[in-house]
């Protein structure tokens, strides 16, 4: 099968659109809510510790819930499970702007106010566990299988787009609107994305073997990922350079403290991976970078660490924002390979799975990493954090270019004809 030149194949299919547009609008909002919740939390404590335990509670669910959500992305109706999961979103969200409310934040403690806010999160994170597989596996459906690489380029640059406009947004809302309308705005963005998805048509479940028990089928998913290599190391890859390297989670920290910008400036800040991303992702629409796969890989990381530490070593508001904007553009090509590999690699009845189990590595290693950035600054402060997780970066880096030297030879593009 000849991979088409056409670098806009995957947006010529209609469910494609809807997948993406569900997508963008869906980031918008959950971005936009995860800035707006996290620097009212930070301004109500002035802990950052607290902006860790956020990463915390949703990671908790999401690492228990996973397996099992892929489990039953392969067996049952994925658009169905993702508007479930949509119907629990839009539920914690009203909950949020229940207890933020200025006509009932007052009767509530800033203890339980925190603790209120802990446990929605955590219910976010238990229908991110069965939206994640379900939502990751539903898209080698809508596209043929020559164009998974495209369609892999494209849903990642809606993705960072939304990753651009809903933290760039959410500060400036956050200063102009208030919290409260803020919210409001995010859960109109919620239930646009699920009239998209009501659009898309629902999908045959694949032929599967009926009589494996729940754990047999799971481990069947964890063997297959951990079996092949090129797979296995890419997702290690980008889990570790997220746990240690990402800074997201204590920019409010950075914003308010450090660089002392304020909400428009950590609005600016969060947005500036997304607008690298979006833009270097645009290149890879003409030009993938799944030649060299596992080369381009490593390089790309080793980017990310470097900017990393010159985040931490600035003391000027634009240069941090460059750095940020650095990491963003060499997350993306990380990131267009791996989905390419999740795509192109498993067998059409064990996306699910597959994708549960990447979840588990590399989605879950934002909130772990937000856990682990938040107690080290908590204890070692900001910028000492920021710098341990750069040099742990191109420690990881240089210790997997080492140890899969043979992975320079793999050709991801013959696995794609």
């Amino acid at each position: 099968m000849k991979q088409t030149k056409d670098p806009y194949a995957a947006l010529r299919y209609p469910e494609f659109r809807y997948f993406v547009t569900a997508q963008f609008l869906f980031t918008i909002a959950i971005l936009i809510q995860e800035v707006v919740i996290s620097y009212y939390l930070y301004e109500i404590t002035h802990d950052p510790l607290s902006l860790g335990l956020i990463g915390l509670f949703e990671a908790i669910p999401y690492i228990s819930l996973a397996l099992f959500g892929g489990y039953f992305a392969d067996r049952k109706e994925k658009k169905t499970i993702i508007q479930l999961c949509y119907g629990i979103i839009i539920m914690c969200s009203l909950l949020l702007l229940w207890v933020t409310h200025p006509s009932t934040e007052h009767g509530f403690s800033i203890l339980q106010q925190k603790n209120f806010i802990y446990l929605t999160v955590f219910f976010l994170g238990v229908a991110r566990g069965f939206y994640g597989p379900a939502w990751s596996s539903l898209k080698p459906f809508l596209v043929s299988a020559e164009h998974y690489s495209n369609s892999a380029s494209w849903g990642s640059q809606f993705w960072q787009i939304g990753s651009i406009l809903g933290p760039a947004s959410a500060g400036f809302l956050y200063s102009w609107l208030g919290l409260t309308n803020t919210l409001i705005l995010v859960i109109i963005f919620f239930l646009f994305a699920f009239v998209f998805v009501s659009r898309i048509s629902k999908k045959g479940i694949q032929n599967i073997e009926k009589q494996a028990d729940v754990f047999s089928s799971l481990k069947e998913g964890i063997r297959f990922v951990t079996g092949n290599r090129i797979l296995f190391y890419a997702i290690l890859l980008d889990m570790f350079s997220v746990l240690f390297g990402g800074v997201v989670a204590i920019l409010p920290v950075f914003a308010k403290d450090i660089l002392k910008v304020g909400a428009e400036g950590l609005g600016i800040m969060r947005a500036a991976p997304g607008l690298g991303a979006v833009l270097t992702m645009l290149g890879t629409a003409y030009f993938p970078p799944t030649r060299q796969a596992w080369r381009n890989m490593l390089i790309a990381v080793t980017g990310f660490g470097l900017a990393t530490l010159v985040f931490a070593f600035s003391t000027s508001f634009w240069l941090s924002v460059a750095a940020l904007f650095l990491t963003g553009a060499f997350d993306s090509v990380s990131v267009v390979i791996r989905q390419t590999i999740l795509q192109v690699l498993p067998p059409d009845d064990m996306r699910g799975r597959v994708n549960s189990v990447s979840g588990i590595f590399v989605s879950c290693s934002n909130e772990l990493g937000a856990f682990e950035s938040g107690v080290l600054t908590k204890f070692i402060g900001a910028i000492p954090t920021v710098i341990f997780g750069g040099v742990m970066t191109l420690v990881i880096a240089g210790t997997l270019f080492i140890r899969s030297k043979e992975l320079f030879d793999f050709k991801l593009e013959k696995a794609l004809k």
